[in-house]
Parts: C-alpha cells; structure tokens; sequence
C-alpha cells in the first residue's frame, strides 16, 4: 500500500448497483449478491481510483475520506 490510504464506505440502500464503481476500483468495491455495491475492504492505498469511483457514482452513494485526517476527498459535489 502506498504512504497514503483512504477509508472507503458505501450506503448500500443508496446503491442502484450500476456497477461503475466495480469497474473503476475492482480491487477496493465489488456488487454483492443483492447487486449492490459495497466495499472489499475499509482502508486502501488506491486513493485515485476509489475517488474515480465515488465521483462517478450516480446515486452518491460512495464517500471516501483520507484515513489520516477524516478529510473527506469524493464526492466533491
């Protein structure tokens, strides 16, 4: 992992499952059974591509925050 890490959370009832954010961050989200995302685990070193995925989210259902400080770094809007 890099020096950096991100805690990453998913509100699964906000999740419509579209599957971007699967496909951009395959190692940190995965679609569960139930076709909603949710996350292989809490912390990370993949800063950009779990923000990729929580930007790309249409419901916003993804936050990542900075493990460091709580920052939150996605969504941005």
């Amino acid at each position: 992992m890099s020096a950096e890490e991100a805690v990453v959370s998913v509100d699964r009832l906000r999740c419509a499952g579209t599957g971007l954010c699967a496909a951009t961050a395959p190692a940190d989200l995965e679609l569960a059974a139930d076709g909603r995302a949710r996350a292989r685990r809490e912390r990370t070193g993949a800063v950009a591509e779990v923000v990729e995925a929580a930007e790309l989210c249409p419901m916003e259902a993804i936050t990542v925050h900075r493990a460091a400080t709580g920052e939150k770094l996605a969504p941005t809007w």
